[in-house]
């Protein structure tokens, strides 16, 4: 599962369409103590949030808002309520771009085309319910053992 901090725009289609799939399961799972999923590393910052149901929800409109923008159709009414007005989520400068190195690598293997049109970009929008702070990569990575 990879609920990802940069900013859908940057997505190629399988990393737009696994985003949304990932983002459904952690819908499911967030609420829950047991089970599948449900101790996931990458849900550990939407758990911390003020309000998790509604951060999340937030952040999956995000992802449907730009795959309408390319002519997708996602089934937004799967998600379990509007897009609420919550704080963001903290994340570090060391996370946004260890997941930017990490999104490139897969662009570059699987679109190529996509890959190149950011190639020249350094430092990558993140998703709004981020906010980016000075620090390494989150203890809860797990990319990078």
């Amino acid at each position: 599962m990879r609920l990802w901090t940069i900013h859908p725009q940057y997505f190629d289609r399988q990393a737009l369409t696994a985003c949304w799939r990932e983002g459904l399961l952690a819908q499911s799972v967030l609420g829950k103590e047991e089970g599948g999923y449900s101790h996931h590393p990458q849900l550990l910052r939407f758990r911390a949030a003020a309000e998790p149901q509604a951060t999340l929800r937030t952040f999956l409109h995000g992802i449907a808002d730009e795959a309408d923008s390319r002519g997708y159709h996602f089934a937004r009414e799967r998600i379990l309520g509007p897009a609420g007005r919550t704080g963001a989520i903290t994340v570090t400068a060391g996370q946004r771009d260890f997941e930017w190195g990490h999104l490139n690598r897969k662009l570059l293997q699987r679109s190529p085309r996509v890959a190149a049109r950011w190639s020249g970009l350094a430092v990558p929008e993140v998703h709004p319910v981020f906010r980016v702070v000075p620090g390494e990569i989150e203890p809860w990575e797990r990319g990078i053992r």
